[in-house]
């Protein structure tokens, strides 16, 4: 093998940029932008320069089915069809005489492969424009802006909610695979269940609701006048000025009723309600509070998902636990919480609205 020869195989693209990127850029720079070895850059950059090439040097064995205007033709199809599977692809007419292992091989080499979708809430053209609009118009609030929002959402925690992922050790065969200490059981219907309100600001904790039953506008207006008002009282006494109240558009939120009664409320006290985006909990930190609520009531207990007993004594267990955790969580996960707000927003506006990492 020809000692210049990378054993990373970059795809054409990844060649261009590193000759157009060698007119400005250090080595170890091309490298961090195109997440590559700095060794590969060197040796590409050097190859090219010695045999005044970019190509690799033939390859032994037979000729590759696929000639580079194929592969090309292979890469736009998977990148416009994303969703089509490999037995489909196959089918092509371009492709019929190549296997599927081959056409899987070919796109690993241009840095493309099946991965499991993301799942998220689903978003028309109307929702990633008002989401837009939303992120242009905080763009450039500051982390001290942020933490004047009283943040709030409701919550379902079920008995074997763990959102951690169980990691059993074993050897790679089906026996030990399905054997029953190597397998994690769910429980049915996800065991007891407790929905659950709260909400925060700043690095506060703000209070914690347990509903039974349906939750409906006298209900949800019930507990904004037992756990927000008290919370907001608290707030401005503690100096906190022009306080804003966030909650999703639930019905239950956004009902004739709870809005009558949130702007009667909003009269008598300082604060005022955010108008919020559809479909949008990737913008709302609470979300990431309740998986760090769940994760630390299944590692403080680990029992919880084993709990015997009728459902309301397992609900009253839950109850006692999720208090327990609610109330131990610290200000460094409520500071982290606000500090990732202008990254969340600047997500949103780089992807127009639409999906985001969060």
């Amino acid at each position: 093998m020809d000692p210049l020869h990378e054993r990373h195989e970059l795809t054409e693209f990844q060649k261009g940029e590193i000759i157009e990127g060698a007119k400005f850029l250090s080595h170890s720079e091309i490298a961090h932008d195109l997440e590559i070895p700095r060794r590969t850059v060197s040796s590409f950059l050097s190859r090219s320069c010695q045999r005044k090439s970019v190509n690799n040097l033939p390859r032994a064995g037979a000729p590759r089915k696929l000639s580079p205007s194929d592969i090309r033709y292979l890469v736009r199809t998977a990148e416009s069809k994303t969703r089509v599977p490999f037995a489909e692809l196959s089918l092509n007419t371009a492709f019929t005489n190549v296997s599927t292992r081959t056409l899987r091989r070919r796109l690993k080499e241009e840095g493309i492969r099946k991965w499991r979708a993301v799942g998220r809430p689903l978003l028309t053209q109307k929702d990633a424009k008002e989401r837009y609009k939303w992120a242009k118009a905080h763009q450039h609030w500051t982390k001290e802006d942020w933490a004047r929002i009283v943040w709030s959402d409701e919550c379902l925690v079920k008995q074997d909610s763990d959102p951690r992922q169980l990691w059993v050790f074993r050897r790679q065969n089906k026996r030990e695979k399905y054997d029953p200490k190597n397998i994690r059981p769910k429980l049915k219907y996800g065991g007891a269940k407790q929905m659950i309100w709260a909400c925060f600001c700043g690095n506060k904790l703000g209070p914690i609701a347990f509903i039974d039953g349906t939750i409906n506008s006298h209900v949800y207006i019930s507990i904004l006048q037992a756990k927000l008002l008290p919370f907001i009282e608290a707030l401005n006494e503690d100096g906190y000025r022009d306080i804003v109240f966030q909650q999703d558009n639930a019905k239950v939120h956004t009902s004739k009723l709870t809005s009558a009664w949130l702007v009667d409320l909003m009269t008598q006290n300082e604060f005022s309600t955010m108008v919020w985006p559809a479909y949008s909990p990737d913008m709302n930190p609470i979300e990431e509070l309740w998986a760090y609520l769940k994760t630390e009531l299944h590692r403080r207990y680990p029992d919880t998902r084993s709990l015997k007993g009728s459902n309301d004594e397992i609900k009253r267990k839950l109850q006692d636990r999720l208090w327990e955790v609610w109330w131990d969580i610290g200000e460094e996960v409520l500071n982290g919480l606000i500090d990732s707000m202008p990254r969340r927003v600047e997500a949103l506006i780089a992807a127009w609205g639409w999906y985001t990492k969060y």
